[in-house]
C-alpha cells in the first residue's frame, strides 16, 4: 500500500499516508487544518478507518507517524482538536480515538533556539492579547505576526505529546527535523523512506543566530515594536519553518511542502543530493505549497519539478490556489498527462477568491480575467479531479485500495 489520502481542510492542509501492507497497514497524518475542520472532516474518518480495520470499541486506531509540517493556524489547530481528546480520554479513563506512535514537530522554540517566549510576548505587547488567537488589526504584516501567534499552539501541541508519552522526533533523536548536506532517507517502517529536505539546517543556524543577537542587543521596548517583529518576515521564519519531506516507497514518490517557498524547496532538494545543482526531479505527487499561492512558485519551480498528480489544498480564503499559479502550471505542463486535484469546487473557491480580492484591491473583480470557473472552461483537456464531502478522496500509487 503507498497512496495519499486528501481531506477536505478549508483554507488548510490536512492527509493522510496509507502505507505498508493491507495485513500489516500503516497511516502517516500530516497536518490537521484550521479550526472547523477536526470534527466534520478528520475526526469521521479517522472513525471510519478504524471500522474499516475491524478494530474493537477500545482499541485506538494505529497513527504510526503526525507529522506537523509548521505551526501556522490552517495546519496546526485540527491536530490540537485530536490532542485535546486525546488527553481527556486519557484523564477520563477512557478508550482513545488513535494512538500516535511518533511526532514529528519542530516547535519554534526549536526554530529559534528556545527563545520563542520573548517573541511571544512581543506580539501581544505589540497589538494586544487578542492577537495570539488570531485577531490582527489591518494593515499588519499578517504572515509574519501569524508565524508568531501561532507559538502558543505550537507549543501547546508539544506539551498534550508530553502528557500523552507520544514520543517527538523520534527518528532524529528528539532533535530538529532539518536538512543538512548528510542527510540520508529514513527508514519508517512499512517499506516507507522520508528524506528531509527543508527546513535546511545552515539557514536554521543563521536564523538562530541572528535571533540571539538581536534579543541581546535590544531592549524590551524595542523588542515589542513593529521593527523587532519585521525582522520575522516572509523572507525568514514562515519559510523556514516548514518541513519538507520526499516519502517514497516501492518506487513511487510523494513531495510534501507545507507552504515552503519554491526556491527553498529546490535549494533543500540539491543540498541532501536528490538533485543536481539546476537539476530536476520527477515525483508523482506533489502537494503544491502554500495551497498554490503564487507567492511561494514561479517558473522554474514547476518546470524542475514534475509531477503525475498536483495537490491544491485551500477553499480560495486568502485567495488561494492563485489562479496565476494554475495558469503557470499549465503553461509549462502544456501537452502533458498529469492530474490536477482540489479540495473543493471551483465555483465555491472563486467565492472566497472574490471576497479576498475586493479586499485587497480598488479594481473590481472579473471573474472572466481572475476566477477559476474561467480558467478551467478555458483548458478543458486539463483533468481535474475535486474532493467530494464525505468521500475518501485517495490517489493510490499501489494499485490498490
Amino acid at each position: 500500500m503507498f497512496s495519499l489520502e486528501v481531506l477536505r481542510a478549508r483554507k488548510g492542509d490536512c492527509l493522510l499516508l496509507h502505507y505498508g501492507t493491507a495485513d500489516e497497514p500503516a497511516l502517516a497524518l500530516i497536518d490537521g487544518g484550521p479550526g472547523g475542520v477536526y470534527k466534520p472532516f478528520l475526526r469521521p474518518r479517522l472513525l471510519a478507518l478504524r471500522t474499516e480495520r475491524g478494530l474493537a470499541d477500545d482499541e485506538p486506531l494505529p497513527v504510526d507517524l503526525c507529522m506537523l509540517s509548521h505551526i501556522d493556524d490552517d495546519h496546526v489547530v485540527g491536530l490540537l482538536g485530536l490532542t485535546k481528546e486525546l488527553v481527556a480520554a486519557k484523564d477520563d479513563n477512557k478508550p482513545r480515538l488513535v494512538s500516535i506512535l511518533d511526532l514529528w514537530h519542530n516547535s519554534f522554540d526549536d526554530i529559534v533556539a528556545n527563545d520563542a517566549e520573548e517573541l511571544a510576548g512581543a506580539v501581544e505587547a505589540r497589538f494586544g492579547p487578542a492577537s495570539l488567537t488570531g485577531d490582527l488589526p489591518a494593515g499588519v504584516n499578517v504572515d509574519s505576526v501569524m508565524v508568531l501567534a501561532s507559538i502558543p499552539k505550537g507549543r501547546q501541541l508539544r506539551n498534550d505529546a508530553i502528557k500523552l508519552g507520544i514520543e517527538r522526533n523520534l527518528e532524529t533523536d528528539g532533535e530538529l527535523i532539518a536538512a543538512s548536506d548528510v542527510s540520508q532517507p529514513m527508514e519508517m517502517g512499512g517499506g516507507l523512506t522520508f528524506t528531509v529536505v527543508g527546513p535546511m539546517l545552515p539557514e536554521i543556524e543563521e536564523l538562530q543566530a541572528d535571533h540571539a543577537e538581536w534579543v541581546k542587543t535590544h531592549p524590551d521596548e524595542v523588542r515589542a515594536s513593529a521593527e523587532g517583529l519585521a525582522s520575522y518576515d516572509d523572507e525568514s521564519v514562515p519559510n523556514l519553518a516548514s518541513i519538507v519531506v520526499l516519502a517514497e516507497a516501492d518506487g513511487k514518490s510523494i513531495l510534501f511542502t507545507g507552504d515552503a517557498r519554491g526556491d527553498k524547496i529546490l535549494a533543500g532538494l540539491e543540498l541532501v543530493g536528490l538533485v543536481e545543482p539546476g537539476g530536476a526531479l520527477h515525483v508523482d505527487v506533489l502537494k503544491c505549497p502554500h495551497h498554490g499561492s503564487i507567492n511561494n512558485v514561479d517558473r522554474d519551480f514547476f518546470e524542475r519539478i514534475t509531477a503525475d498528480h498536483y495537490v491544491f489544498s485551500g477553499n480560495g480564503e486568502h485567495g488561494n490556489p492563485d489562479r496565476e499559479t494554475l495558469e503557470l502550471l499549465a503553461d509549462v505542463r502544456d501537452g502533458d498527462d498529469y492530474r490536477i486535484h482540489l479540495t473543493y469546487p471551483a465555483a465555491e473557491m472563486d467565492v472566497e477568491r472574490k471576497k479576498h480580492w475586493e479586499r485587497h484591491h480598488d479594481e473590481p473583480w472579473s471573474a472572466p480575467s481572475q476566477g477559476l470557473v474561467a480558467f478551467f472552461a478555458d483548458h478543458p483537456d486539463l483533468t481535474v479531479d475535486i474532493v467530494e464531502d464525505g468521500v475518501p478522496h485517495i490517489i493510490d500509487l499501489a494499485g490498490q485500495r
